[in-house]
């Protein structure tokens, strides 16, 4: 892809959080009248910025929100949201330190194990308020209460979306480092603030400014994604279709999306029979997050989706992986072990890519559809 596949408002419009929320042409509400959305398909995400088309996707889940809204969603969108606004760290990234080791997940999250975090924990809410009728329906019918030994590691991630991208912690360099190497097949170091970020899908020169809602988490699974030997070529594919010549989308940016649809899946008890049955919270997290942007590329390619569809996607997506995730867990479960035997892949034959994609019968996939509740 010759241009750039996203460009946003300036940086400074985005850490002041004055951006445009979403322009009339992206609105929900306009679905009404699709054919000036249709009019919109083919141009390129660099040309569609002057018309709002991407902003939706940059302000804190303002620009989607789930088709079924009930009072429990509605209360948690604005509990989290009420949350102190995580604020990029002003120093410039490319001055930090730029080591070549790669570093894994585990590293990473150590990093944070380690360090003082508690002015960050206090900012979190764990769960969601429920009082009255809502409070005795969620008790008698709604999922169980997280064990309380595994609290503690819920706490944790939920403060590590707390976390914004620090300039003077050369940990956080890595992370990008290693995130840039994986995704585009680089062995050299690069500029942790410049264009080529761009191109994996973060709005312009400064990562730090795409992580409002999620913070480091975001990063962290990032990179779990590209550095779980299981899930790596399922994420290369992905970032493959992001450069799509008529499917493209930024690829960094559904990515913190997904990490915010797990913030709240989390935080609003979805997870927590999974995580019960595990005795771990932070896997369950990850493969959630993994599950749901491997339905969200099945979902965009096999229905010949455009960065148009963005927020519909992601009001669909939220809901299902809300209602559903035990389902997309096994999905995620059924699509790796075929890709360990390479027969599967999202994106199907090398002609995907030509003017005539192929229909979903064409690969070799197992969607959520075909599986049983």
């Amino acid at each position: 892809m010759n241009e750039k596949s996203c460009s946003f408002h300036n940086e400074e419009e985005l850490r002041d959080g004055q951006g445009e929320r979403v322009s009339a042409e992206y609105s929900p509400s306009y679905d009404k009248d699709k054919s000036v959305l249709l009019a919109f398909r083919g141009i390129p995400i660099s040309e569609l910025k002057n018309h709002g088309i991407l902003q939706a996707l940059t302000t804190e889940a303002n620009g989607w929100e789930p088709r079924v809204v009930s009072t429990e969603v509605v209360r948690a969108q604005e509990e989290w949201e009420a949350v102190d606004t995580i604020q990029p760290e002003t120093g410039s990234l490319a001055n930090s330190e730029q080591p070549g080791q790669l570093i894994s997940f585990t590293e990473a999250l150590q990093h944070f194990q380690t360090m003082d975090l508690s002015s960050f924990k206090k900012r979190i809410q764990p769960t969601i308020r429920r009082t009255g009728l809502s409070a005795l329906r969620h008790y008698l019918f709604g999922p169980p209460k997280l064990h309380q030994g595994l609290r503690e590691e819920r706490d944790l991630v939920l403060t590590i979306a707390q976390c914004g991208l620090d300039s003077q912690d050369p940990v956080h360099g890595r992370v990008l480092q290693t995130i840039y190497k994986k995704l585009t097949g680089s062995k050299f170091d690069c500029a942790l603030q410049g264009d080529h970020w761009e191109d994996l899908g973060f709005q312009g020169a400064n990562p730090a400014t795409d992580l409002r809602g999620a913070g480091f988490l975001a990063l962290l699974h990032l990179l779990y994604l590209v550095m779980d030997s299981k899930t790596l070529l399922m994420a290369q594919e992905i970032f493959r279709l992001s450069h799509h010549h008529i499917q493209q989308f930024p690829f960094c940016l559904m990515s913190v999306n997904i990490t915010r649809i797990a913030i709240q899946a989390l935080r609003e008890e979805c997870l927590s029979r999974e995580c019960n049955r595990q005795q771990k919270v932070i896997p369950v997290v990850n493969s959630f997050y993994a599950a749901t942007f491997l339905h969200l590329a099945h979902v965009w390619r096999t229905q010949r989706k455009t960065i148009l569809d963005a927020g519909f996607v992601l009001k669909d997506l939220e809901v299902l992986a809300k209602k559903s995730p035990r389902r997309l867990l096994k999905t995620l479960e059924v699509y790796l072990a075929r890709v360990s035997k390479g027969q599967a892949s999202l994106l199907g034959a090398q002609k995907c890519y030509g003017p005539e994609a192929p229909t979903s019968k064409d690969l070799t996939f197992t969607g959520v559809c075909d599986l049983q509740p």
